[in-house]
């Protein structure tokens, strides 16, 4: 059917004044062409997804994977041990907060690996200063310096540019971590899916007009136009498959009602709606428990556990298990002796965790001594970047000597 001009210019100027002032609601740090490359993405289940889960603050690694056998632990903590019969077992005089149900059940069914003793060498004990480092993989790092994973996207950036959708997203109110910031290669961060819905204002009419832009004949001798069609038909498209995404999924899994559940089923949404993101980037803070730790840690773990067991067993529903592992660490453990407060301060090792249905299940490495510590704190004997360097060399198939040198050899994490 012909189109007057008078209909088509009318189309135009709608489509471009709803992608001018934001066709879809991102988080102000999201750049546009996220939803450009969405509306491109094709599912490819070849491909390996890697989730990092931030635990933000310094989480008590002794109180998490606790060595339930040693005097020298209750001795240590009068009011913050838990006691031998309220641990939940694992094997080798070790079990899991009782507040960890949802960790015991992923460990039963062999989707949990507890790498113990994990850190770097002369620990630094600021919260800041130690999240760089592990956000970074750099002893010193500075301000101008990208982070582990973005110094991985820039190393592939040929491949990266090729893609349909970007390689990664953070989701969540807080800053962009470093670990996702490159030279490169932007990355995008997203509040919720809330904000991919289209914003129409409620007027059917005014849709129909985008639509209508969207499939109006290319004009080639304006390539403003073109790009104003094409820019508006990609995130149009990518509106309405997210909207689908998130109206349309279905799960037999109950998510708690938490924050961080809330972000792991957004993800597993994006991940079956065919998304080719590689790496998802969440964060849970509140870990930083100098006083009345008890209740405030027991809460974080339970919130932390049942979240994870929620995501893994949507996963495996949905046929994605297989290629979907989550690295879960934090920027130091706390120190071996509780405080005055009832609580514990900086530390230094603590264990890292990996789930997935091909992680090397179990108990990775010993659990440091108790009757061996630096200052008071646990020494670590597996350095951080040995892990980074598994997840990229055997996950996500990039080389990671380009970005963490050739002296960290990959731990055995995954089966």
């Amino acid at each position: 059917m012909l189109t007057t001009r008078r209909k088509f210019v009318s189309a135009i100027s709608a489509a471009t004044a709803a992608v001018s002032s934001g066709l879809v609601s991102l988080s102000p740090l999201a750049p546009r062409f996220l939803l450009e490359s969405c509306a491109l993405g094709a599912n490819r289940p070849g491909e390996n997804i890697l989730i990092v889960v931030q635990l933000t603050g310094g989480n008590d690694g002794l109180n998490t994977v606790i060595p339930y056998s040693d005097d020298r632990y209750r001795a240590a903590r009068a009011s913050l041990a838990v006691g031998k019969n309220e641990v939940l077992k694992l094997e080798q005089g070790l079990g899991l907060h009782p507040s960890l149900g949802g960790f015991a059940r992923m460990w039963e069914n062999r989707q949990l690996a507890i790498v113990q003793g994990v850190g770097y060498p002369n620990p630094n004990r600021s919260h800041f200063e130690s999240m760089d480092i592990w956000q970074s993989a750099s002893a010193k790092p500075d301000k101008h310096q990208a982070g582990w994973l973005g110094r991985s996207f820039d190393a592939q950036h040929a491949q990266v540019a090729q893609r349909a959708d970007t390689i990664a997203l953070h989701l969540g109110d807080e800053p962009q971590p470093l670990a996702l910031a490159a030279r490169g290669v932007a990355t995008p961060s997203v509040r919720s899916l809330e904000r991919f819905k289209l914003e129409t204002g409620g007027d059917p009419a005014r849709r129909s007009m985008i639509e209508t832009a969207t499939q109006l004949p290319r004009q080639s001798a304006n390539d403003l136009l073109k790009f104003v069609q094409t820019t508006t038909a990609a995130a149009l498209e990518a509106s309405q498959r997210i909207e689908a995404a998130a109206r349309d999924y279905k799960t037999p899994v109950a998510y708690p009602a938490t924050a961080l559940a809330t972000k792991l089923k957004s993800v597993a949404q994006l991940i079956d709606a065919g998304l080719t993101t590689r790496v998802y980037y969440v964060a849970l803070d509140g870990w930083d428990t100098h006083s009345t730790q008890a209740a405030a840690h027991a809460g974080l773990l339970s919130h932390l556990g049942d979240a994870l067991a929620a995501f893994v067993e949507d996963l495996q529903q949905h046929g994605h298990g297989q290629r979907v592992a989550t690295l879960v660490f934090s920027e130091f453990g706390r120190r071996v002796k509780e405080n005055a407060s009832r609580g514990t301060d900086h530390g230094a090792a603590a264990p890292v965790f990996l789930t997935g249905e091909r992680v090397k299940a179990g108990l990775i490495g010993q659990h440091p001594r108790l009757d061996d510590l630096d200052d008071g704190d646990l020494k670590h004997h597996s350095d951080f970047r040995q892990i980074y360097a598994a997840l990229l060399d055997k996950w996500l198939g990039w080389p990671s000597a380009p970005v963490l040198g050739d002296e960290y050899q990959p731990l055995e994490v995954l089966a």
